[in-house]
């Protein structure tokens, strides 16, 4: 133990982390750049921070401040001791409805403000797109602002009082009319008026440098004010009193379509009279092709939010803000839903800009510049002049009402070519928005990635003076140094420098990352939205995280890990390293990144990819054989007929106990009981042979239907064959050409016939048995040889072999033609009823329904024919989203069964519970199912059984 370590470990009572992993998880932030710190504490108290200043000070190491980790210039990542508020220093301690104040920690999340303002018809006026995981203090660290900050302005704008702790332990409390200002300060401004007075862009989004101008007599000399976007350079915040803003009872969204960025621009400050709330643009490089058909025609769209004391008030004034633009087209909509499906489209555009349409990547770095709003348009054409001009690519968004641009470009930042270009398009950048009147950051902040050409801005003696200002609150330049003055260079410290340039020897395809798993690592930029608290809809993405509230069990977690991995600075044991596998052993594999995360990372991917380099040659956990190697188990029971033994044994409970125990099993789960006739033997013993009529389907016999639910199967069969479907089981000899009858003698002549079943091999990827895999995943491909030669679809019931059969199969056979061809091939249960039955009319079942969303098929294969089924038998409700924790191996293997349980009670178990009298429970997943059977005593239903039910 170090004796910086030792002396914080004896001076604080909050957690100090000097490991490799606390170490590795906050070496970047949502920038280019990264830094090694020393080490991590989270302080408990406004003592514990002040302690931890006093031992750093003695030891000279610097300290840096970090709320959510998604600064975008650098300047939350530091190599002295970072300060983590999230973790101890995040309540809201008081909200006084009367004063419209709040009095918040730094470590507060945003959206958990929001929600405690909300029933008083209160908010926070500053909402960046990150509000579900930013923190106020972050906010007032980089003077945040938000889509709605031409109707309430930045942060700084609802800053009354700040609570601060200068780098040599005075504790400030910052307010107008000079309230704290630490001594030397009003003589400095004093002897400097004049400069004040004029050197300052008059811009409603002028955050870069200090805003020294907040302390003129005729602006109130407001102290607190001036601190803010001070990015953790002159003290550290302990606690701020806000304002708080009425939030209209009524809203209206005008989505505005234009043909054009330009003439979108042009157009946004004509609209600022009007009152608007938000007036946000994006192009439709951006707009996910799924998305596309909410937007109403156009090249580019404005985002006019408008509100009033009413739905039809709102409107009108929406649609007085349709008839005032000379727009393409337009939408108003006035549902809470259809907006925030819309609102996602925008928020999201900070993590769809960091890829170009043909997958190339693009990076922050030039991301939020701003100009007097009238100027936006000439603005932009010059901006895509210049990057013409250099051969570069990116796609502009953001606040147009405001003039601040928000953009990722295509920099190539891996090869010194690249980063010279980097460099020199940064200077002349610069140079074109000051010529155009503008701030270099109109809302993240300067940190690294522009402090060094703020001389641009405001020359040499302004910058100076700022490099005076930082002096008289922090001599001993202890808090985040580099940052704002004396800063490092804007190309240096890059995060890329360190991974490898050579491929990583992988097995999975990566194939929209050209097979470079480094290049999947990266796509985390992180954004942060897996430390999302609450999950809006049904988006699952990062059930650990919030069961946890661990960094390390979430998806950017995780992705810092493997990032550290690569570069091999950190983490030295490559795929050896027990901090990544441990950081990996909470992950559930549910997928939910793939899709919820808007770069999609794909950790389940990553996961099985480095388990199955981690045990190379070694013995793995014994959960890994009981319950990876489950299928081939599961049959040998079903060929002795043992299902009856099998269920008495794993009734009795010392040999139960015993059993769970060798197999990696957790002592509080209950082992599944067998079915006594699988869903094939049934199969056969009704003819194994397809019925007469319509379209050919072949219905997949996954593990857990044939062993554990044969029910569902049969119901399925039923459902099928109702609807006019001709249904087929798969081949079980390979060499055959015939479809769905394994029972034939004469086959056996055949002298290629084997006898096999089909199987995705899901659990082998799940654990990382990637080789076994493999081998099964060419045995089913055999085996289905016959069905590629049809054009018959192929009816998945489970949920997670479906998505493998989609995903899995693909990526990791990516050289064998027939794993697309079958991927292709794979159809849900509704989607099968929908493609091949149109006309049929399902019976009217006319119950409410709750449940959830199976994890894998909101991430995977969608639920839009699920939800259409739904309707059309009168299954009325929705259903929730999240995971419902057991994730198949995931909830029975030893150590994870709180984790998992807690994953349960997120939403899953509280829909239940608050169900209506009569409601059905959909769970599509043995792994649901069987997760609300052994904690809520509930039986779960495939949509396929309620369905077979409603034909009786």
């Amino acid at each position: 133990m170090t004796d910086l370590e030792a002396a914080l470990r004896r001076a604080v009572r909050g957690e100090v982390g000097f490991d490799v992993t606390s170490r590795a998880l906050t070496t970047m932030d949502a920038s280019n750049y990264r830094r090694v710190p020393l080490g991590v504490v989270a302080p408990r108290d406004a003592d514990d921070v002040a302690a931890v200043l006093e031992v750093c000070r003695e030891h000279g190491v610097p300290v840096v401040v970090r709320g959510g980790g998604t600064s975008i210039a650098g300047q939350a990542t530091g190599t002295g001791v970072v300060l983590d508020f999230t973790r101890h220093m995040n309540r809201l301690v008081g909200l006084d409805p009367e004063a419209r104040t709040a009095v918040v920690q730094p470590g507060l999340v945003l959206d958990r403000l929001q929600d405690a303002a909300a029933p008083h018809g209160l908010r926070f006026g500053p909402d960046p797109s990150t509000h579900s995981r930013c923190t106020l203090g972050g906010m007032i660290g980089n003077n945040s602002c938000g889509s709605h900050s031409v109707a309430w302005g930045t942060t700084a704008d609802s800053v009354r009082e700040l609570s601060v702790l200068t780098a040599r332990g005075r504790r400030l409390r910052l307010g107008r009319e000079w309230a704290g200002a630490p001594e030397g300060l009003r003589d400095l401004v004093d002897g400097d008026l004049a400069r004040l007075r004029t050197g300052f862009p008059d811009l409603p989004r002028r955050i870069s440098g200090y805003a020294l101008d907040a302390l003129l007599p005729e602006r109130g000399a407001d102290v607190a004010r001036s601190f803010c976007g001070s990015e953790g350079t002159l003290g550290v915040l302990t606690e701020a009193v806000v304002r708080l803003v009425e939030s209209p009872r009524a809203r209206a969204l005008a989505v505005l379509g234009y043909a054009d960025e330009a003439g979108a621009a042009q157009a946004a400050a004509g609209l600022l009279p009007l009152g608007p709330l938000t007036v946000e643009g994006m192009a439709v490089d951006l707009v996910p092709v799924s998305a596309a058909a909410l937007l109403p025609r156009g090249g580019a769209w404005l985002f006019v939010e408008t509100g009033g004391a009413s739905a039809a008030e709102a409107r009108a004034r929406a649609e007085a803000v349709v008839r005032a633009a000379d727009v393409v087209d337009a939408l108003v909509v006035t549902d809470p839903a259809g907006q925030r499906a819309l609102w996602r489209i925008r928020e999201d555009a900070s993590g769809t800009a960091t890829r170009m349409p043909d997958g190339a990547e693009a990076w922050p770095g030039w991301e939020d510049c701003a100009v007097p709003p009238a100027r936006l348009g000439a603005y932009l054409r010059d901006f895509r002049g210049l990057l013409s001009a250099h051969g570069l690519r990116g796609t502009p968004y953001g606040h147009f009402g405001d003039g601040c641009i928000h953009v990722r470009i295509d920099f190539d930042l891996l090869t010194d070519a690249g980063v010279a270009r980097f460099r020199r398009f940064s200077e002349e950048l610069a140079d074109l928005v000051v010529a155009h009147g503008g701030s270099l950051s109109g809302e993240h902040g300067d940190g690294q990635a522009r402090a060094e050409l703020l001389p641009r801005m405001y020359g040499a003696e302004t910058v100076a003076l700022f490099e005076r200002a930082k002096a008289v609150w922090d001599p001993d330049d202890l808090l985040n140094p580099g940052m704002l003055v004396r800063p490092a260079p804007l190309d240096a410290n890059l995060r890329f420098s360190v991974l490898p340039r050579q491929p990583v020897d992988v097995e999975f395809g990566y194939p929209s990352d050209g097979g470079d798993f480094s290049a999947a690592v990266r796509r985390c930029v992180g954004v942060a939205k897996c430390r999302t608290t609450s999950v809006p809809g049904a988006g699952v993405m990062c059930p650990s995280f919030r069961a946890t509230g661990e960094e390390e069990h979430s998806t950017r977690g995780r992705a810092r890990l493997l990032h550290e991995m690569l570069a091999g600075e950190l983490v030295t044991d490559g795929w050896r390293s027990t901090e990544v596998r441990d950081a990996l052993d909470l992950c559930l594999s549910c997928k939910g990144c793939r899709s919820d995360c808007p770069v999609g990372v794909d950790m389940a991917t990553y996961k099985a990819e480095f388990l199955h380099h981690h045990y190379a040659g070694r013995r793995r956990p014994a959960a890994h054989y009981a319950m990876g190697w489950l299928p081939v188990w599961l049959r040998w029971a079903a060929r002795l007929r043992a299902a009856p033994v099998v269920n008495a044994l794993a009734s009795a409970g010392p040999l139960a106990a015993v059993a769970k125990r060798l197999g990696g099993i957790a002592g509080e789960r209950e082992v599944p009981r067998l079915a006594r006739e699988t869903f094939s033997r049934w199969w056969r013993g009704r003819g194994g042979r397809p019925s007469e009529g319509g379209d050919l389907v072949v219905l997949w016999p996954d593990t857990f239907t044939e062993h554990l639910s044969p029910s569902v199967g049969r119901a399925a069969v039923r459902v099928l064959e109702a609807a006019g479907l001709r249904v087929a089981l798969p081949p079980t000899l390979r060499g055959r050409a015939v479809i769905g009858d394994g029972t034939s003698r004469s086959a056996l002549a055949l002298p290629t016939a084997r006898r096999g079943r089909v199987c995705c091999g899901l659990t082998y990827v799940s654990t990382g048995q990637l080789d076994r895999a493999r081998a099964v995943m060419r045995r089913t491909l055999d085996l289905m040889a016959p069905v590629l030669e049809t054009s018959a679809p192929v009816v998945v019931l489970e949920p997670s072999c479906a998505a493998a059969l989609r995903t899995d199969l693909p990526e990791l056979l990516h050289d064998d033609p027939r794993a697309a061809r079958l991927a292709s091939r794979v159809l849900t249960f509704a989607e099968a009823l929908e493609r091949h039955a149109p006309d049929w009319t399902p019976p009217a079942v006319n119950l409410p329904a709750v449940g959830q969303t199976h994890c894998h098929q909101h991430a995977v294969l969608g639920d839009t024919a699920d939800r259409r089924l739904r309707a059309s038998a009168g299954l009325t409700g929705e259903l929730s989203g999240g995971c419902c924790g057991l994730a198949g191996n995931f909830g029975f293997e030893s150590g994870h069964y709180e984790v998992s349980a807690a994953c349960a009670e997120d939403q899953l178990l509280p829909a239940v519970r608050e169900a209506p009298e009569g409601a059905v429970v959909l769970a599509d997943g043995f792994s649901c199912r069987t997760q609300l059977e052994q904690l809520a005593g509930v039986r779960g239903r495939h949509l396929a059984e309620v369905l077979a039910q409603g034909l009786e």
